[in-house]
């Protein structure tokens, strides 16, 4: 029993092991084309590997697209690129049906697939979409799905919507609601870079030589390094402290810092909870480690919570960040048995 056991383990620590090679496979290839943004890499791999989406908030000309194209081509797979503005429709990002003549003249109907039908979707300036188009998104970010004139279609796996935004440009927009910003498993800004960064990207940019980004994973990859995602162990006091952060992160709890108490309105759904358990489990395997610490939860505490907990008038007001706030809580919050 002990020799199986021991055998048992060394399978997970040999799958382990190939979980973090491809996973710097592919952040290796990203860093080909994307200088300066090797946390974002890191944690737009996580969400993929956990089965979420991720909100890119960043002003213009920062590489997301060029982000997001490069993802899809480190996968070997498609890509869609929707514009998102005020007049797009749902049919124009979902499909339509369309009648067709054949020869003998008679009339069928047949689906056409809209962008959304690919694994990468990047949407883009999504907050300048009307609500409806918005919510046409939100189902095929919850359910993998799209209902078209009462039929529904499978999207294939493994899907993921990369959204953008503008946080300076904000007339002639449509805020996400909160019910769709809690669909995203990671929210990440994407500040300017420095001199060094800036200087490498016009090297790169300016130059004769073009740099070609290899695929090195595939769907099949990708879906066994998230079932292995789900199979790494947490321990029970990991996951309380989880639960304590958001629970901390609403200001009628006891356990809610004076910050949270005076600035948010409401704090992170359950879904917080969920994202993160999920990103603690795969950046555990991305060093190399078959369980969570609660190192882990902190490190992926900012992008998982910060677009899930709501400010009130006096935090808008401040403009007191929900970073801000967030450091507040990991700060007060303890791990276990009072220590922090």
């Amino acid at each position: 029993m002990a020799t199986t056991d021991r055998s048992d383990v060394r399978d997970m620590e040999a799958q382990a092991e190939q979980f973090r090679e491809t996973f710097a496979l592919l952040k290796n290839e990203m860093a080909k084309k994307i200088v300066g943004y090797g946390d974002a890499i890191d944690r737009i791999l996580i969400a993929l590997l956990c089965n979420g989406h991720v909100l890119l908030e960043g002003v213009p000309g920062l590489g997301k697209t060029i982000m997001v194209k490069t993802l899809a081509r480190a996968l070997h797979t498609d890509f869609s690129r929707i514009q998102f503005t005020p007049d797009l429709m749902p049919a124009d990002i979902l499909g339509t049906t369309v009648a067709l003549e054949d020869e003998a003249g008679g009339r069928t109907f047949k689906f056409q697939p809209g962008p959304l039908f690919s694994l990468v979707v990047l949407a883009d300036e999504i907050n300048r979409a009307t609500p409806k188009t918005q919510a046409a998104l939100l189902e095929a970010m919850q359910e993998t799905a799209i209902t078209v004139g009462g039929k529904t279609y499978l999207l294939e796996e493994p899907f993921i919507v990369l959204g953008t935004q503008n946080p300076i440009e904000m007339e002639g927009t449509y805020p996400l609601p909160e019910a769709q910003l809690d669909r995203f498993f990671f929210k990440l800004h994407l500040d300017f870079l420095d001199e060094d960064s800036l200087t490498a990207i016009v090297d790169r940019t300016t130059a004769d030589a073009q740099v070609q980004v290899q695929p090195v994973a595939g769907a099949v990859e990708i879906h066994r390094m998230r079932a292995q995602v789900r199979n790494v162990a947490v321990a029970e006091h990991v996951k309380r402290y989880a639960v304590r952060i958001v629970v901390a992160s609403h200001p009628d709890k006891d356990a809610a810092p004076e910050a949270v108490r005076r600035y948010v309105r409401y704090g992170a759904s359950p879904r917080g909870i969920q994202a993160l358990i999920l990103a603690g489990k795969a950046r555990a395997l991305t060093e190399g480690r078959l369980h969570v610490s609660c190192a882990d939860i902190r490190h992926v505490a900012p992008p998982a919570l910060r677009h899930r907990i709501l400010r009130n008038f006096e935090g808008e007001a401040g403009e007191i960040s929900t970073d801000t706030i967030l450091e507040e809580i990991l700060q007060a919050t303890p791990e276990m048995d009072g220590k922090k």
